[in-house]
């Protein structure tokens, strides 16, 4: 049965998001959408949040028929990393090599985020060679310019790496714009994970003048202070 996946997504944990958990959840029900990834910057508490309040599951199952995968957008030391599948220490500043290697370990997959974007940490050609990666980020819906996707596309097509296209989303109107379809008959967090192994079905489309704007606007001035969620001894990525 085909799931659309949404794989970048951000809540208002992240300092530069402005939706709570259970906005992002309602506009992707609303678009067809059969779940996301929660990958806020640097942080693993909307996902935490949303297990606290019934919204996801920490077994990895749908609650309600919708599916929320664990995830955190790392800053590494090279550029923003995807990590997807589960949660992580605090990581930020850490080596790609290093980061990659832990959600893997953790039984995640690491997708490199808008990779050659020079506006916005996308990590560089000559890092990605040495990263072992699951899939790649090929199309961003919030690409700083188009030929940045291109040129991530043409070297996933060079690796034989699977490709992703995703929404970055940071507010809940931009949620899915850009999304990914699998076929699995396994709806759960590894059923997802195996999917994007084998490769799914992209959704490409770029957002809209207005959402791009606000997320710039959101980057640039950063005017909301960063939700954490309690207790402070979870684990965090």
């Amino acid at each position: 049965m085909p799931y659309q996946i949404d794989l970048h997504c951000h809540s208002w944990f992240s300092g530069d998001g402005v939706s709570s958990p259970e906005q992002l959840i309602a506009s992707a029900k609303a678009k067809g959408l059969n779940g996301f990834a929660i990958t806020d910057h640097n942080t693993c508490d909307a996902f935490h949040y949303m297990v606290d309040a019934g919204l996801a599951r920490a077994d990895g199952l749908p609650v309600d028929g919708f599916l929320v995968l664990p995830g955190v957008e790392v800053s590494t030391a090279e550029g923003h990393l995807l990590c997807i599948g589960a949660t992580l220490p605090q990581m930020k500043g850490r080596p790609a090599r290093e980061v990659a290697a832990a959600i893997r370990a953790a039984g995640g997959v690491a997708i490199p985020a808008h990779p050659y974007d020079r506006f916005r940490a996308g990590i560089r050609e000559e890092v990605l060679d040495t990263l072992e990666v699951d899939a790649l980020e090929v199309f961003n819906a919030a690409i700083s310019f188009a030929k940045y996707n291109t040129h991530a596309r043409e070297y996933a097509e060079r690796r034989g790496l699977p490709m992703v296209a995703c929404s970055d989303a940071h507010h809940y109107a931009a949620i899915g714009a850009s999304r990914m379809m699998f076929e699995t008959a396994d709806f759960s967090v590894r059923g997802i994970l195996d999917a994007i192994k084998r490769g799914g079905q992209r959704h490409e489309s770029l957002l809209s003048f207005r959402d791009k704007l606000r997320k710039t606007l959101n980057n640039w001035f950063r005017l909301r202070r960063r939700r954490v969620h309690p207790p402070r001894d979870r684990v965090a990525g």
